[in-house]
């Protein structure tokens, strides 16, 4: 046995870093080691040993692979080998550092472990050693190590660095290398005339815009050309793989042209949005602004859908979501229709996932990828259970600056792409100058993507050739940049230069070309402007085939009412539990007592909700429900997902049920709100007769998310005419938690309400709540519309929310409801709530002591009820004032939103007032002292006190009825 066998991984990298210093300088280690080590040199093989044993691999514990090195040689020799083998690792493993992937010609860092001084060997010392003193990928070849050295340079600092290291799987590393090593992804020249003529469709589009719009912005994709060519080799090795469908994030960056070539958009089509834009600068285009409140969007955050069959034997989508100005958000939207496309949810069960039906791509800034955080968490996203797609191709469009600003203000890593080495993606620096080494990282993109079925990231280095827009001066900034950039061929330019060169093609063909190409758009040009004299389409088209038409304003499907005995063999079948499952015995109680609670009026928050989710699935809906600890419930109220006390193992009633005829899906998200529920909007968009929930841990938790609700949820119908019916579950409620635990921004939601974008609630009822699921689940076949509620937290197992089984099978969601005491003919006084308060309001002593005062909730703020709540005040002809009352500051909550609607609701003479917080900077206190007393205070001056705040009286209004 050798010696050095004892060792292995990093005690074989450290024995072998001391051996080093041994043989420079036998003082250099202790007396131990030195003892140690004469010993091994007088045990070493003569040099005419024919069958050297091999020792360990050097420096194993590095990410990469390392060559294994024989014994029988002389110390000397040893020292050599050991020298090559590490920097044979090295170059592998930091090539990347010495590639030269800058086109405009910056010199690459380097790094002194690329240097064969650092390894203590010369070019004669490698040229000396044949490659059989060692083994491994690329050393059965023949010749000396420095051919090895010359080639492995040739491989991994060219115009493509390979940045692997941060891959753990041995198996992946060991694939990595080899199809690095055996460049079996390699682009032969056979396709370069293809690939010259599609440079040129590229290239002419841009030029064209230029010539027939200056002044206009688009952000084109000059200096990043063959980004169209690698989506064509993604997309076209995909669907050769079996890929059905393919889903594109992308920016405004090169968007249109993305839009021209790979969705195949008519030139025509988006010459007229040109053609609209520079009319309405004119003052010549009509309002795109409707009674429905179509607003439309600008032409680079437009999205589409699009059959394309180029390449492939079958027709796939590929679908293009609009993405706003925030750039990085929509890639959870990306992965969230992805997923969507590769479930199948149309049995009972979990729905079953096929990773390869669909492909995400996700096309980056260099500025953005480091610079927004919803870049981490969809990257987080990537291998979750209830998230994960299979791997997405990540293409980082890197025009070396973003707006104005220079890397080194950008960025405090190397690379933009760095962050995702924390989640041990794979990365490939690129040329965009070098068409075959672009073509070959798609290649390997997706080719590891279809093996490992994970994200890939290529980091494709170009330039921008105009400033961030069409209009914008980039030399002020970045003068000698842009004075490279000025001298700079274009990609095009440089392939047919080569090409004429090599006697490949003509020079006129080239030019013949670039002519075909231009005529095609002029005639695109004439086309559009033909039909920019005929009367406008609308083009409120949606972006894809799935959304429909907008309903009338209001229009809300009903729910099928399910009789109480369905009702009691839902509950049943909810109960089962396996042979043998063992569940835990307090939780075991716990659900027991539903069948108990059933018949006695008291099904809570949690029982209701399950019960829907029965019901839903019973008429063939699916359900997919994420967030934080949602399984259990935040407060331990919902037990969706059950677990076995021995063996740890998952049961979940709702996939099992008898009655269920769609699928059941649960998770708990990550510790995301930004892309967590960008994510699931991107599913109920793509997915839209499935009903898909998002809860927040606590309704506050929603200010984590407030681009997506922004510029997503409340907007998109507006803007793209692209539908969702996502419900956003926003526990609310002030219980003393503090003002971070109180509040879920009611105000911020109706404040965005308008041409009946999204339903908002505040429910006081299971009842009320089991009934709005199933309103919002049949009505997505009609009318999807965004539901948020707010959700309880103290009223999750208060008897005053719980609902009797009649109330779930006999009455439908009721907008408005009136006091529970009934019609008190005598009432003077109306307080109008909603939510938590009311149960505030009606426990307190003074409620029952004010017989001249009832309480009416408004369950649905918007839209707003107002037939209903006109009906209720028709019931009091004696009412002399109305109070609105609620927990928020005055300044938050529904006051804003509902003054104005109550005052104009209000019967002649009758006052209106307010009660609740004052106007504050901070949602609530932080003391339970003060925010109790402030609940006392408000209850009592709601019930027998004086307003904090009244309107003066309507003169003329609504007469008693």
């Amino acid at each position: 046995m050798n010696e050095l066998d004892r060792f292995h991984g990093p005690n074989a990298g450290y024995v072998l870093e001391l051996y080093d210093r041994y043989l420079l300088d036998p003082e250099s280690v202790d007396d131990a080691t030195r003892a140690a080590f004469d010993d091994w040199a007088r045990q070493l093989p003569s040099e005419d040993t024919q069958q050297a044993p091999m020792l360990h691999p050097i420096q194993a514990e590095s990410p990469m692979e390392a060559p294994l090195l024989p014994a029988g040689l002389s110390p000397v020799e040893l020292d050599k080998v050991v020298g090559a083998a590490r920097l044979i690792r090295i170059i592998r493993e930091y090539g990347h550092l010495a590639a030269h992937v800058d086109p405009l010609g910056a010199e690459p860092p380097g790094d002194v472990g690329l240097q064969m001084e650092t390894h203590n060997v010369q070019e004669a010392d490698l040229a000396a050693l044949p490659t059989s003193v060692v083994s491994g990928p690329l050393f059965g070849m023949d010749g000396t190590l420095l051919d090895v050295v010359h080639l492995l340079r040739e491989m991994y600092c060219g115009a493509i660095g390979y940045d692997f290291a941060q891959v753990q799987d041995a198996g992946e590393r060991e694939w990595l290398q080899d199809v690095v090593e055996s460049r079996r992804f390699a682009v032969g020249g056979s396709a370069a005339r293809e690939l010259l003529e599609r440079l040129t469709e590229v290239e002419s589009f841009e030029r064209f815009l230029h010539k027939a719009f200056p002044g206009q912005k688009w952000f084109s994709i000059e200096g990043l050309d063959m980004l169209v060519p690698m989506l064509d080799e993604i997309i076209q090795r995909a669907s050769a793989t079996g890929t059905r469908e393919v889903v594109i994030g992308i920016a405004h960056r090169g968007r249109l042209n993305v839009m021209a070539h790979i969705l195949g958009q008519p030139y025509e089509t988006i010459i007229g949005q040109f053609l609209h834009t520079a009319k309405r600068a004119r003052g010549t285009a009509a309002s795109d602004s409707t009674n429905d409140g179509w607003t439309g969007d600008v032409k680079y955050h437009l999205g589409a859908t699009r059959r394309m069959t180029k390449g492939s034997t079958q027709a796939i989508p590929i679908t293009l979501p609009p993405n706003p100005s925030h750039l990085e958000f929509v890639n959870a939207v990306v992965e969230g229709r992805a997923r969507a496309a590769q479930e199948t949810r149309d049995q009972p069960g979990p729905p079953r996932q096929d990773g390869r039906a669909s492909l995400a791509i996700i096309i980056h800034g260099d500025a953005a990828f480091p610079g927004q955080g919803v870049v981490a968490e969809t990257l987080n996203l990537s291998r979750l259970h209830g998230y994960r797609t299979g791997g997405t191709i990540h293409i980082i469009a890197n025009n070396q600056l973003g707006f104005t600003t220079d890397p080194i203000d950008a960025r405090s890593t190397l690379y933009a792409g760095d962050l995702a080495k924390g989640f041990e993606i794979p990365v490939v620096h690129v040329n965009a100058d070098s068409p075959a080494d672009c073509l070959m990282s798609a290649r390997v993109a997706e080719a590891y993507r279809e093996e490992f079925q994970k994200d890939f990231l290529i980091d494709l280095i170009g330039y921008r050739r105009h400033g961030h827009n069409e209009s914008d001066e980039p030399a002020f900034t970045q003068p000698r940049m842009y004075e490279k950039v000025s001298r700079h061929p274009t990609v095009r330019d440089l392939l047919a230069e080569r090409l004429v060169s090599q006697g490949e093609i003509e020079p006129d063909e080239v030019r013949l070309m670039s002519d075909r190409a231009q005529e095609r758009l002029r005639t695109a040009q004439r086309r559009a402007m033909e039909a920019a004299e005929r009367p406008a389409p609308d083009e409120r088209e949606p972006d894809d085939g799935k959304a429909r038409p907008s309903p009338p304003a209001g229009a809300v499907a009903d729910e099928r009412l399910l009789l109480a005995d369905e009702l009691r063999t839902l509950n049943e079948q909810l109960l089962g539990l396996p042979e043998s499952f063992t569940l835990n015995t307090k939780l075991q109680r716990a659900l027991g007592r539903r069948r108990d609670l059933i018949e006695s009026g008291s099904i809570d928050w949690a029982h209701a909700e399950s019960l829907a989710f029965a019901a839903i699935l019973a008429d063939g809906t699916p359900i997919r429900l994420t967030g934080q600890d949602t399984e259990r419930g935040t407060f331990s109220q919902r037990h969706l997902v059950l677990h076995d006390v021995k063996s740890g193992e998952r049961f979940i009633p709702h996939q099992s049920i008898a009655a269920a005829r769609a699928s059941f899906a649960v998770y708990n998200s990550p510790l995301s709100e930004n892309a967590a529920l960008a994510f699931e909007y991107g599913y109920s968009a793509h997915a839209p007769s499935t009903l898909v929930l998002w809860e927040a841990q606590f309704g506050d938790f929603i200010n984590g998310a407030q681009v997506i609700v922004d510029q997503f949820i409340v907007s998109g119908q507006a803007k793209w005419r692209q539908r969702s019916g996502l419900v956003l579950l926003l526990p609310h409620g002030y219980e003393g938690q503090g003002p971070e635990h109180s509040s879920a921004r009611l105000e911020r939601f109706l404040q965005l309400a308008a041409n009946d974008n999204i339903r908002v609630a505040n429910i006081t009822t299971s009842a009320q709540y089991y009934h709005l699921l199933r309103r919002q689940a049949a009505s997505l076949a009609s009318d999807p519309r965004p539901l948020v509620v707010m959700t309880p937290k103290s009223l999750l197992r208060n008897p005053k929310a719980a609902s009797s089984i009649e109330e779930l099978a006999d009455v439908p969601f009721q907008s408005i409801l009136a006091d529970d005491r009934g019609k008190v003919i005598e009432a003077t006084r109306l307080v109008v709530c909603s939510g938590k308060v009311y149960v505030d309001l009606v426990m307190s002593p003074q409620y029952e002591a004010a017989q001249d005062v009832v309480v009416v909730r408004v369950e649905e703020l918007y839209p707003f009820p107002e037939r209903e709540l006109r009906e209720v005040l028709e019931t009091y002809p004696h009412i002399e004032e109305i109070v609105w009352t609620q927990e928020e500051p005055q300044n938050m909550g529904a006051w804003a939103y509902l003054s104005q609607r109550l005052g104009a609701t209000l019967p002649q003479d009758v006052v209106l007032g307010y009660v609740g917080r004052p106007e504050l900077a901070s949602p609530a206190e932080g003391s339970i002292d003060l925010h109790n007393a402030e609940q006392s205070r408000i209850v009592e001056a709601a019930l027998i006190g004086k307003p904090d705040h009244t309107v003066a009286p309507r003169r003329e209004g609504v007469k008693h009825g």
